[in-house]
């Protein structure tokens, strides 16, 4: 598979051109990555109105994942949500349909925030009673139950979630199509999962817009994501996709995660699949060993290792910080997790160094306690409206019965305890203590 994008911007740097045009650094400057790094020149293609080497790059991504069409962001997932937001809104409005979306509550805060610039409305799949804030079972029956009372523009959903837990997606799918409703996933977590020996990537299950951060699975640059359009998605979802990113996306896209973008098209052609059946079954003997030992997993996900420490008697951050001495870096931790994400570029040192560091460990008595339920709040008005309301910053301690105006008042992981437009109360103000939030913006008098 060729890499139209890094032959041209290789090409153009070994050429010696005089670089009279943007960036001011002129392709030299103490990084080392300057003569890689150019603007949209003649040649270069421009993104989100793709036509020459872009365009060739993404059809090739398009190819790897079984896509009807596969778009570059160079600007995250967060740009791929709005994107499919504003994707489904159009199609909203030509049929009639509400401008409001059914949503899993373990939703990233780009969701809000991308409601509050479209002005939907969100209707809540909330977690079940001891699910704690990141997860979010959305069961096919669930959403048969919901889709059959109400009319819905799409269903949102995330999966894998942050702590490694996957949805149904293809019965999911199956409810959703059954209704007429496009299925919309935030796979950012699950960019991996189309080259497992089982393919399980939300497209290949039957979703009609899915975004992957590249970078988080794959080896791409920071900022590297995927916009995925499903075969059989609505029609104008494929004409509109690049539309609907340059609506919200910046005019100068970095050409150096482009390349990583293209340059992972080969690897991923290439042996990707078997180093990753490799680096999921050594994570499986991991797994498997710490939970001899005593250690509590949760999750599905093959690449990542999510401990709920408490039983073993640490919090996950107090593992973090212990960790931190060896030299390990987490991915995340709060009260009551932490989670590790390995890949195939982690070499078995790597693997080795962990499992030392975790055995060495030694067990305490358990801590009692669980994360704190927080039954659906009151919704006062609009995510828009409240956002775009007058506001104040305050102390927790100063905002019962006030109403929330930030995008969302969250868990670490940018998990919603609520979301905008809700009034908060003693269960709210009780996880905003246990994750440690001590102020937050609220709509003003």
């Amino acid at each position: 598979m060729n890499t139209p994008i890094c032959d041209f911007v290789r090409q153009y740097a070994q050429g010696g051109a005089v670089r009279m045009h943007m960036p001011g650094h002129k392709g030299t400057g103490p990084l080392g990555v300057e003569a890689l790094d150019i603007t949209e020149i003649a040649g270069a293609d421009e993104l989100y109105h793709a036509r020459g080497i872009i365009r060739e790059s993404e059809d090739n991504a398009a190819a790897l994942f079984g896509a009807r069409r596969t778009l570059y962001s160079a600007e995250g997932s967060s740009l791929c949500i709005r994107a499919m937001l504003y994707l489904a809104l159009i199609r909203a409005r030509r049929l009639g349909l509400p401008a409001r979306l059914l949503a899993g509550r373990n939703a990233h805060k780009t969701l809000m925030t991308a409601s509050a610039l479209l002005d939907i409305d969100i209707d809540w799949i909330f977690p079940r009673p001891g699910e704690g804030l990141l997860r979010c079972t959305v069961s096919p029956q669930t959403l048969e139950s919901r889709l059959a009372r109400e009319r819905y523009m799409a269903v949102y959903i995330t999966s894998p979630d942050y702590l490694g837990n996957m949805a149904d997606v293809a019965g999911l799918a199956a409810v959703c199509h059954a209704h007429g409703v496009p299925l919309l996933v935030d796979n950012a977590h699950g960019a991996y999962l189309r080259f497992l020996p089982r393919d399980s990537h939300p497209l290949s299950l039957g979703a009609d817009l899915c975004c992957d951060s590249a970078h988080k699975t794959l080896p791409c640059l920071t900022g590297a994501a995927y916009l995925h359009i499903g075969q059989s998605a609505p029609e104008p979802f494929a004409a509109l996709a690049e539309p609907a990113l340059s609506l919200f996306a910046s005019t100068s896209p970095s050409y150096l995660i482009l390349q990583s973008l293209d340059a992972a098209n080969p690897c991923l052609a290439g042996d990707f699949g078997e180093r990753l059946a490799a680096c999921a079954a050594r994570t499986a003997i991991l797994r498997e060993t710490l939970q001899n030992h005593g250690y509590t997993l949760t999750g599905d996900e093959p690449m990542k290792l999510a401990l709920t420490p408490k039983p073993y008697g640490y919090t996950g951050d107090d593992l973090h910080a212990l960790l931190g001495q060896q030299g390990i870096a987490c991915e995340f931790s709060d009260p009551d997790h932490l989670v590790l994400m390995p890949g195939p570029m982690l070499p078995e040192a790597g693997y080795q160094r962990l499992e030392r560091a975790l055995l060495d460990i030694p067990p305490r008595a358990a801590i009692v306690g669980s994360p704190p339920d927080l039954p659906p709040p009151e919704r006062v008005c609009s995510i828009r409206q409240a956002m775009l309301s007058p506001q104040a910053a305050l102390p927790v301690s100063q905002c019962l019965g006030r109403v929330l105006a930030d995008a969302h008042m969250g868990c670490p992981p940018a998990v919603p305890i609520l979301a905008a437009g809700e009034r908060i109360n003693a269960d709210a103000l009780n996880c905003f203590a246990y994750y440690g939030r001590e102020e937050c913006r609220v709509m003003a008098p």
